[in-house]
């Protein structure tokens, strides 16, 4: 079948044909040029009715196979098709570290196996077009890892973020693979927790940082960081009873009065400021109807305001005297300390409170940004997604993170958040909520990596972009997370089908891809640019394939590889509409 080779470029051979009658089903096949004890690999990537072109992959070893070459082969090399064994180097044995990833649709559809840690221990990513077959590569190769008699991943854990509500129908039912494997389902839609027994999406208040705050009340200047850290400060003195919370309560009033008392403002523009304080955060000895003791005679606090014939308030040493009684010392470096549980009303309140204390809607440069921050969080509380973060009653960090992953007593493998229902502005901010909340727990860890979590971003375009989070904040969660996430055990898996809109930091972090058909220019030249070991030939072959089969590279793969999944059993929700259906009567 093979002649001589007559040209070697850098990667490329060019080999005379001995039979006219050369198949062109050997196309993408893989041959091998021997000489002596020597075996270097190659995929054949072009054929005419004299010649063959060839690619070089690699090397064998005695029993193992390297990608790369140092030597090009002899042009007296030998020329052959690959044997069984040696195939078997490249595409994987079935043993107790690897999973059946798909079969090889070039080889008589022969099962390619995948190293499990060179998979799952490293970020990677799924490409396609919208119908190219990722919501069933998904769903297979998680329902492969379960279905594993040789595996059981009982502690694993599978945080699926689903845009479409998509994976419920593939994954809900592995307790049917092993009965001690579980599925969880978190969804944003009232009617699927009663049809589906999913859970309604609750993160409590407490949990969240300054930076999440920020996120959430769409923070775009620093100066609305420091307001944000400030409302935090205080927070716990709105839902706190205690006697020491109400005297630190009543330090801070009685510091904003003052505050307002010695500005320049007029008497009726410092009591109208004064009163507002008492709408937002009032206790019994700041109200309106408070009792203030003067020597022989009481007026109510709001009577100490009556402004005389000079502008001037009628009692205003005798309110300045109570008003001093209640600013502390010992309150002036006070920390109430990290609240034990508030409410998204308490969160407005300490955000009123901390603008008019502050005088942030009387400085003319922060006063647009104080606002935009109390209008969005007023829309907040008052509208559809407050019921997100009604959590119930208080639990800590660690006990949160754990309850994730639980279900019935019992622990889930896999946990599938469904944003099917909010925008997307709002299913971004949640991801990376609990993005920075999974980071933050593995790094705590004693144990460093010892308990892995594997998220899942669908339609991560929408959500790993180049945002703003690094001016703002200093740093973008999924960003830091491919930089650091992998020593710690928290592995991203990015499934888009426009990886031009991804942030390039975290594309750069993947170790491994798996991309099915793609056609639009833009997305194939940034695959080009962004992964330097991707070659032509690989973008080419991508073009062309069918639903369900991907071109795999990276470091679980030897070599770059043509792999055709089974389809998932059951199937995602993920298929096309179908319309002669839809028009009947």
């Amino acid at each position: 079948m093979f002649g001589k080779i007559i040209y070697i470029s850098n990667n490329e051979a060019h080999v005379t044909v001995i039979r006219e009658d050369i198949s062109t089903s050997i196309m993408n096949m893989y041959v091998v040029f021997e000489e002596g004890q020597r075996r270097v690999l190659g995929e054949v990537n072009d054929i005419s009715d004299q010649l063959v072109k060839i690619n070089f992959l690699g090397e064998f070893e005695q029993n193992r196979f390297l990608p790369g070459l140092l030597r090009k082969p002899n042009f007296s090399s030998n020329i052959r098709m690959i044997t069984e064994e040696e195939l078997g180097l490249i595409i994987g044995h079935e043993t107790k570290g690897t999973f059946l990833l798909g079969t090889t649709p070039l080889y008589d559809q022969r099962r390619v196996y995948v190293d499990i840690n060179d998979l799952f221990s490293n970020h990677f990513a799924i490409f396609g077009n919208s119908g190219s077959g990722k919501s069933y590569g998904v769903a297979r190769i998680l329902q492969n890892v379960f279905e594993n008699p040789s595996l059981f991943p009982f502690k694993a854990n599978f945080l699926l973020f689903d845009t479409y509500g998509e994976y419920h129908n593939a994954l809900r039912d592995i307790d049917k693979i092993n009965p001690n494997l579980h599925f969880k389902f978190y969804t944003t839609n009232l009617e699927e927790m009663d049809e589906e027994g999913g859970s309604l999406l609750s993160i409590p208040l407490w949990l969240l940082t300054i930076e999440d705050l920020c996120l959430l009340l769409e923070a775009e200047q620093h100066s609305q960081v420091l307001i944000v850290e400030k409302l935090l400060n205080i927070v716990s003195i709105f839902s706190k009873k205690d006697e020491k919370t109400r005297d630190y309560k009543n330090h801070l009033i009685a510091k904003a009065i003052m505050t307002i008392l010695y500005s320049n403002e007029t008497a009726t523009h410092k009591r109208n400021e004064i009163f507002s304080i008492f709408s937002t955060c009032s206790t019994p000895q700041f109200s309106l109807e408070s009792p203030v003791q003067g020597i022989g005679y009481v007026r109510k606090f709001r009577e100490c305001f009556l402004i005389d014939s000079n502008g001037q308030f009628t009692e205003s040493i005798l309110v300045t005297e109570y008003i001093s009684s209640f600013i502390k010392e010992e309150f002036e470096n006070y920390h109430v300390g990290i609240p034990e549980f508030y409410t998204l009303e308490d969160l407005e309140k300490a955000l009123n409170f901390t603008l008019i204390s502050e005088g942030y809607l009387n400085n003319e440069k922060t006063y647009a940004d104080a606002v935009a921050l109390k209008v969005k969080l007023h829309s907040l509380v008052i509208g559809e997604y407050a019921k997100f973060f009604r959590y119930p009653k208080y639990i800590n960090f660690e006990n949160y993170i754990a309850s994730l992953v639980a279900i019935k007593g019992k622990k889930a493998q896999v946990i599938n958040f469904n944003l099917e229902d909010v925008d997307d502005s709002f299913a971004k901010v949640v991801t990376k909520i609990y993005m920075r909340m999974l980071f933050e727990f593995t790094k705590r860890l004693k144990k460093r990596a010892s308990i892995p979590f594997h998220v899942f971003l669908e339609e991560a375009h929408r959500f790993v972009q180049e945002d703003r989070d690094k001016y703002l904040l200093g740093y973008n969660i999924f960003e830091r997370v491919a930089k650091e996430g992998r020593k710690y055990g928290l592995l991203m898996t990015i499934i888009s089908q426009r990886p031009v809109e991804l942030s390039d930091t975290v594309i750069s972090q993947c170790s491994n891809f798996i991309i099915f058909k793609m056609n639009h220019p833009r997305d194939l030249e940034y695959v080009r640019k962004m992964l330097p070991n991707i070659s032509s030939e690989i973008i080419e072959k991508q073009k062309s394939l069918q639903p369900g089969t991907c071109v795999a590279f990276g470091k679980a793969f030897k070599i770059p590889l043509i792999i055709k999944m089974d389809l998932p059993s059951p199937e995602p929700y993920s298929s096309n509409c179908n319309v002669v259906e839809g028009w009947k009567i």
